[in-house]
């Protein structure tokens, strides 16, 4: 929402600029929206899944929003997202898949091979 209000302003001080209109309190304004803007710290969910397919249910979650772990949500039923295709129409973006290395012998795995991380 903030970038989309400094997006809007700026508009509105170019337009102004190059009608000759330019005040110094819409560039004040302008200073005042991004003081005001939090920093924006990457949001991680951590989707373990039953398989690599994106509509495998998932069988275990760990999100991460602001910096800080997330309150587990110990009832499946209760989770925000039941497949990982849940999550990414929701807006989240894939940044690793599961390692396949891990599948290939079901007798030396060594942690969950169908692991999705999404990040936004």
């Amino acid at each position: 929402m903030i970038e989309r209000k400094l997006k809007q302003q700026l508009e509105q001080c170019i337009e102004a600029y190059q009608a000759g209109e330019l005040s110094e309190q819409m560039l004040r304004d302008m200073l005042e929206t991004v003081d005001g803007s939090a920093p924006k710290r990457q949001d991680l969910l951590y989707l373990q899944a039953g398989s690599t397919s994106l509509t495998s249910p998932v069988h275990g979650m760990l999100l991460m929003q602001n910096g800080d772990i997330a309150e587990e949500i110990p009832d499946p039923e209760d989770w925000p997202y039941q497949t990982v295709l849940e999550a990414v129409r929701d807006g989240w973006r894939v940044i690793q898949f599961p390692n396949l290395a891990l599948l290939m012998d079901e007798s030396r795995t060594y942690g969950l091979g169908c692991e999705f991380i999404l990040e936004r």
